[in-house]
């Protein structure tokens, strides 16, 4: 097993809080951890996203979608006791309860969830807030223009 000692990246940056905690959120997850349920995640445009979840034999009832600040939890849990009465020659379908967690980027939410032939979609948008965007700055001349005065400043 592998072990990152990321202290000489915390001691040289200042504000990467939200990174740090994610990098020891990612190193400390089991590395036997199971991938159930398989899932993809797609961009469909450059700033849209699809998580695809493979859920077959829950219902839509079934599935929990949830935001939480920037996380994305998509969960699942089997209502019926209908189990108990049937008898398998092979189980190859999995209906055993699941969370499945994603973290969001700053920005990022939750635009739509939809559970089509045994897969649940949701879709992600990336809405950057006109204050954050790129913004062009007029440059004046100082040719011959006086400068104001301050308020508080004596003439």
């Amino acid at each position: 097993m592998r072990t990152h000692d990321f202290s000489p990246l915390f001691r040289a940056s200042v504000g990467f809080d939200r990174v740090a905690d994610m990098l020891d959120r990612v190193m400390a997850q089991d590395v036997g951890s199971t991938g159930y349920p398989p899932y993809n995640i797609e961009k469909t445009d450059e700033n849209a996203y699809r998580i695809s979840v493979a859920v077959a034999g829950f219902t839509g009832d079934e599935l929990t979608v949830e935001q939480r600040e920037n996380a994305l939890v998509i969960s699942a849990r089997k209502e019926g006791d209908d189990e108990a009465q049937r008898t398998y020659l092979h189980r190859g379908i999995a209906t055993r309860a699941f969370e499945r967690r994603f973290m969001l980027a700053d920005h990022v939410r939750v635009s739509g969830a939809a559970h089509e032939n045994g897969m649940l979609h949701v879709d992600l948008v990336r809405e950057v807030p006109e204050a954050l965007k790129p913004r062009r700055i007029e440059i004046t001349s100082d040719s011959g223009a006086e400068t104001p005065a301050l308020e508080n400043e004596p003439a």
